[in-house]
């Protein structure tokens, strides 16, 4: 050997050789999560192939022995393998030997994973969607028990209008009304078979896709083969779909936080914390969590983002990176769904205290200049009147007196003191807005008739995907039985 360069080259060999390149390649502790949907996947597959004739039904009877024995031993025994479906396979041939084998024809790992993907997050979603319909249903319990609790309304934090607990519950109610949707649409997308695709030209084997997808429970198949494979913009979908949950469940949040500084909510010992040093405080912690999440779910959309732009058609191995945004997405908006429903349920709304802040900052201004612009003034004078108002007390006599000076008359000859006097009692104020979607008693019962109904259609759309899925289980488990 001629000098040290030729050492050195060695050194590099060995240092660069073999185990980093295999390990940074390899997804096995990231694969618990898709490893029932891989035996799945397999299984009907498997009943496919012998259906088709592509493999015997002896072959398929052993390659499904073998797949329950992989399922008992659980994901923990699997053998070393770049990824779930490489260890399933190899645990698979270890038992039947090379029959094992068959079981992938006719497939690709890249069509299985993308269907893999598809099968767990189809659950996680519907998982997502009963934490949103729980947290709609204690939204809605809290407005039927707190309809004629008066509490301060805001705009930019200042003190604007009296409202209700139960119309501020309900306005986030709506929103999230809006967020199922987009999650049921994002699982209807969601729910469509890649398998059969295989890498992404399809395959010379007589496979029957659709049968593959009716015993996975999907809708139908991605028709394209090279669409099926590549594409991830069902998860895409899923993720913003769930920022947009994790985003209103923020505001949420920041409101609760914000009314547990006032004292306008007390929050249930089980939802907050003390400090460590200060034994007086009680903090809405769980509620700081709840707001914070939005930025994790914001960051797994961008995160999954930026890794499919750009990405050239076909398999491309960043697709491997890709899938945990969603998990990370999926799980923490869920949580903290699940978080923010439970503090809201449990929370004590203090009427008295709620009441009594209502009227802050004359919050009721528009009120009066309603009632005085329905006595027949236009509105930009009745709104001139109140702001005078606003700089002498925000009482009657404080209108009265603004009313002299910006039109030479008393208030008596403009209004009805007494309408006068009703606008500007915060709760006689709440009770005069009682138009479609107002906070008046009357206009929280008729919303909350309508939340009710748009629940149960929800609940029963949810039920109806949960139902589907477990049919298409029971199909291919007994299908896989009758190969025993």
């Amino acid at each position: 050997m001629s000098g040290g360069e030729g050492d050195g080259t060695v050194v590099r060999r060995d240092r660069f050789s073999g185990g980093p390149a295999r390990s940074f390649l390899s997804s096995m502790d990231d694969d618990d999560r898709i490893f029932a949907a891989d035996l799945a996947v397999d299984r009907a597959h498997v009943v496919m192939l012998a259906e088709q004739g592509v493999v015997s039904e002896d072959d398929a009877a052993a390659i499904l022995g073998a797949l329950a024995d992989v399922e008992a031993a659980g994901f923990d025994a699997l053998p070393d393998g770049e990824d779930v479906h490489e260890a399933v396979e190899t645990a698979v041939v270890e038992r039947v030997g090379r029959v094992g084998g068959k079981m992938h024809t006719a497939r690709s790992r890249n069509d299985e994973v993308a269907t893999c993907i598809r099968v767990r997050l189809r659950e996680d979603l519907l998982g997502a969607l009963e934490s949103v319909l729980a947290f709609r249903e204690a939204l809605a319990d809290v407005a039927g028990a707190e309809a004629e609790t008066v509490m301060p309304g805001f705009t930019h934090l200042q003190p604007a209008q009296p409202t209700t607990v139960a119309h501020w519950a309900l306005s986030y109610e709506g929103a999230l009304a809006r967020d199922a949707g987009r999650l049921l649409d994002a699982y209807d997308r969601a729910n469509r078979s890649p398998l059969g695709a295989a890498a992404f030209a399809g395959t010379t084997f007589d496979v029957d896709r659709e049968r593959t997808a009716d015993l996975l429970g999907f809708d139908g198949v991605v028709t394209n083969a090279m669409d099926a494979s590549a594409s991830r913009d069902f998860l895409l979908e899923a993720v913003a779909a769930l920022a947009s949950v994790a985003v209103t469940v923020s505001g949420l949040a920041e409101d609760v936080v914000f009314f547990a500084n006032r004292g306008f909510v007390a929050l249930d010992d089980d939802y907050a914390s003390t400090s460590s040093i200060m034994p007086q405080k009680k903090n809405p912690d769980t509620l700081e969590l709840v707001r914070s999440t939005a930025g994790d779910a914001l960051g797994a959309y961008q995160g999954l983002a930026t890794t499919l732009k750009g990405l050239p058609r076909a398999y491309n191995r960043d697709l491997q990176n890709a899938t945990g945004h969603a998990w990370t997405a999926v799980d923490a908006v869920t949580e903290a769904v699940d978080v923010a429903a439970g503090a809201v349920a449990t929370a004590d709304w203090p009427a008295e205290a709620l009441e009594a802040a209502a009227g802050e900052g004359f919050s009721t201004a528009t009120g009066v200049a309603d009632a005085l612009a329905a006595a027949g003034l236009p509105f930009r004078e009745a709104h001139e009147i109140v702001a005078l108002a606003a700089e002498r007390g925000a009482d009657l006599d404080a209108v009265d007196a603004a009313a002299r000076e910006a039109t030479g008359e008393q208030l008596a000859d403009l209004a009805d003191p007494a309408v006068v006097a009703a606008a500007l009692d915060p709760v006689e104020s709440v009770a005069q807005r009682d138009s479609a979607g107002g906070p008046a008693p009357s206009a929280v019962g008729d919303a909350l008739e309508g939340v009710r109904a748009g629940l149960e259609d929800d609940e029963a759309a949810v039920a109806e995907r949960e139902a589907a899925l477990a049919e298409a289980r029971d199909a291919l488990a007994a299908e896989v039985a009758s190969y025993d």
